[in-house]
C-alpha cells in the first residue's frame, strides 16, 4: 500500500530557484479584466514539421453556447519550430479537447461543451479547416444530455494511446454532477483501421465510479475524494491502464491506476494496489512513453510545499521504468515575479501541461497564470516551451 503523502502543517519559506533559464514563447494572452481565461492546451507535431496548437476559453466572462456553457476552441499554427505562432481559426462546439494524428490526418477529441457530448472532428489540410460533428456519421461519437441532466461527459486534453490494433482515449462522466466525488471513469476505444468519424466505430466501458470504502483508513477525512482525466497508458507487460488524477486533498501527489480490461470495455480498481505516488496527482498530467529509453514520461506540478495542496507555481519533469515508481529529473518552471510566496501560490500556475517528443527535445505548452492573473488557476496565457536534450537528463 502506498505510504501517506504529507499532510498540510506549517508554512514552508520560498526555496531557491532551481529552474533552468526556460524562456518561453507567448501563444495567446487574455487581460484578466475580462473574466475570461485560458485552458486546456494541446500540442501536436504534424507530419511536415508545423506545430498545432489549440486551447479553449473558461470563466463567467467566456463565450458560451445556448445552453450557457463554454464551448470556444481556437487553434494555432508555427512554421518554425514555435518560435512564432499564427491564429488560424475558431472552432465552436469543442471543448476540454486534445490533438491527435492518425492515417495521415489530424483530429481534435473532447467535448462538444462544459460537460457535453464527445465530439470528434478531422483535418486534411494541417488545421485549416475541420469536419463538423453533426451527428454519428460525422463525428458526434457518444451524446450528453441537456443541460446537466447526465451523461455529464468530461476530460482534459491527454493521450491516445495505440495498443493492440486499437486507439484508446480517457473520459468521465461526471453523474451526479458533483466536481470530485461525481466523476465516472470509462474509456472510449475504437479499431485502428475504422472510421473515426464514425459514431459506430467506438466502443465505451462501463463508467466507473470512486466509492468512499476503497479509501484506506488514514484517508477517510478527505472531503471530495474523486478521480479525473485520465491517461491510458500501456505498462511494459503490455497491460493496459488508466492512470487518472486522484483529488486527494489535504494529501498530495497521488494518482489512481484503473486496469483497462477486454478491449477497452472493462475498468477494474483494485484498491490494495491502485494508489501511487505521482508527484503532482492532484493536478491534471500527461504521461507518454520515451520510444527510445522505454521511460514513461510526465511534466507535473509536483508539490514543494505540503502547507498547499493546491500549489501550481512549480511544474517539473518526472520519470518512471515501471508507471509505479516516480522519480524528479528537472524542475522546468518556477515563478520569478516577485511575489511572495504565500501570493505566488494563489497566484501563479504552469499547469494543464501537453507535451510531444520533438526530436532530441521535448516541446511543451502551457495553461500559464502569471503577472496579472486573477489567480493560479485563471490562467491568462498559454505559453509554449523547448527542452533540448531531455534524454542526457534522465
Amino acid at each position: 500500500m502506498l505510504d501517506s503523502p504529507p499532510l498540510p502543517g506549517t508554512m514552508a519559506p520560498m526555496k531557491e530557484s532551481t529552474a533552468a533559464q526556460q524562456p518561453w514563447t507567448p501563444v495567446a494572452y487574455q487581460d484578466a479584466s475580462t473574466d475570461c481565461y485560458l485552458g486546456s492546451p494541446s500540442l501536436l507535431r504534424l507530419a511536415d514539421g508545423r506545430l498545432l496548437a489549440t486551447h479553449d476559453y473558461f470563466g463567467p466572462g467566456a463565450p458560451l453556447n445556448h445552453e450557457g456553457e463554454e464551448f470556444l476552441t481556437t487553434v494555432y499554427r508555427s512554421e518554425d519550430g514555435g518560435a512564432h505562432w499564427s491564429r488560424i481559426t475558431h472552432l465552436a462546439g469543442a471543448f476540454w479537447s486534445g490533438l491527435f494524428s492518425h492515417g495521415g490526418a489530424v483530429y481534435l477529441l473532447g467535448v462538444s461543451a462544459h460537460y457535453g457530448s464527445i465530439v470528434i472532428r478531422r483535418s486534411d489540410d494541417g488545421g485549416s479547416t475541420w469536419t463538423r460533428p453533426l451527428d454519428a456519421d460525422t463525428g458526434l461519437l457518444f451524446a450528453g444530455g441537456p443541460g446537466r441532466q447526465p451523461p455529464n461527459y468530461h476530460c482534459a486534453p491527454v493521450p491516445v494511446l495505440w495498443a493492440g490494433g486499437r486507439l484508446y482515449r480517457a473520459f468521465e462522466d461526471c453523474t451526479p454532477c458533483e466536481w470530485g466525488t461525481g466523476f465516472q471513469a470509462l474509456v472510449i476505444s475504437a479499431s485502428e483501421d475504422a472510421d473515426l468519424l464514425r459514431a459506430e466505430s467506438w466502443t465505451m466501458s462501463s463508467p466507473l465510479p470512486f466509492r468512499r470504502e476503497w479509501l484506506p483508513e488514514r484517508w477517510r477525512e478527505m472531503p471530495r475524494p474523486g478521480w479525473l482525466e485520465g491517461n491510458a497508458v500501456q505498462a511494459p507487460d503490455g497491460t493496459l491502464w488508466n492512470i487518472l488524477r486522484f483529488n486527494s486533498a489535504p494529501w498530495v501527489d497521488v494518482a489512481a491506476m484503473v486496469r483497462i480490461a477486454d478491449e477497452g470495455r472493462a475498468l477494474r480498481f483494485d484498491p490494495e494496489a491502485g494508489y501511487v505516488t505521482l508527484p503532482g496527482g492532484m493536478t491534471k498530467f500527461t504521461i507518454r512513453r520515451d520510444p527510445q529509453t522505454g521511460l514513461y514520461l510526465t511534466l507535473s506540478n509536483n508539490n514543494t510545499d505540503p502547507t498547499c495542496p493546491t500549489q501550481r507555481n512549480v511544474l517539473s519533469l518526472h520519470a518512471s521504468e515501471d508507471l509505479r515508481h516516480w522519480r524528479h529529473v528537472r524542475t522546468l518552471l518556477e515563478d520569478d515575479s516577485g511575489l511572495p510566496w504565500e501570493d505566488s501560490l494563489q497566484r501563479t500556475g504552469f499547469q494543464y501541461v501537453d507535451w510531444q517528443f520533438d526530436g532530441e527535445d521535448l516541446i511543451y505548452l502551457v495553461r500559464t497564470a502569471y503577472r496579472g492573473a486573477h489567480s493560479y488557476h485563471d490562467a491568462n496565457r498559454i505559453t509554449f516551451h523547448r527542452l533540448p536534450g531531455y534524454r542526457g537528463l534522465l
